[in-house]
């Protein structure tokens, strides 16, 4: 119970900062870094075109998840999210948005490299790249693209499909999308979740979110 207890006082103290620090760089209503878009006249949770990394036949319930790849709280959610995408498979849609957010010098370029994977049909093994070596190049001050480009290699891609989808005005408008749905939905920091349409307060435990999902399905 203790071991529980302050894996998820952690968990919670890594959302706090995390929210924090976005609210803190969005607090003035500027549009530089990362968000720069503007929200979206009819913000949907998720969209035909939106990334799933769970899609049962018979979906009973969605999760959508505005994350950050840099982001340290996304960062703690990854595995949670994994865990309840595992219990869970067969009853609920998990989903995958991007909201890059400003302060994190490579955060939108891991979601060019996620969407130009994408492209290929491998968003979800460079999602789980990405986020299981953040510790290896999160929070750099240099740009990790080369880094990003090396995941891509060991993933087996097209490599001069996939430079040339990184340069695809189309590929950041991808992006820009979730960005303006986000918005629209009053997204301010991440990681921020969705479930069947309605934004929640970040559950601070696998427990807590696992306990949200069976009152969702119990209904």
């Amino acid at each position: 119970m203790k071991k529980h207890f302050l894996v998820a006082a952690a968990l919670l103290a890594v959302l706090a900062i995390s929210l924090g620090v976005a609210l803190a760089l969005t607090a003035d209503g500027s549009s530089s870094g990362a968000v720069n878009a503007k929200p979206a006249a009819e913000a949907e949770p998720f969209r035909a075109s939106s990334h799933r990394l769970s899609d049962p036949e018979r979906s009973e319930l969605t999760v959508v998840e505005f994350l950050d790849f840099e982001c340290e709280g996304c960062g703690a959610m990854y595995p949670v999210v994994e865990r309840l995408r595992e219990e869970y498979e067969d009853r609920v849609t998990f989903v995958a948005r991007y909201f890059p957010m400003p302060g994190h010098r490579n955060s939108r370029t891991a979601a060019l490299a996620a969407e130009a994977a994408a492209r290929q049909g491998k968003f979800e093994e460079m999602y789980t790249k990405l986020f299981e070596t953040q510790a290896q190049w999160g929070e750099a001050r240099e740009s990790k693209a080369a880094t990003f480009r090396g995941y891509a290699k060991e993933l087996g891609l097209d490599m001069e499909k996939f430079d040339a989808d990184i340069d695809d005005p189309g590929t950041a408008e991808r992006i820009a999308v979730d960005q303006r749905d986000g918005l629209g939905l009053g997204v301010q920091g991440t990681p921020t979740f969705a479930v069947d349409g309605a934004v929640i307060p970040t559950p601070g435990s696998y427990d807590e979110f696992r306990d949200l999902i069976e009152s969702r399905l119990a209904r």
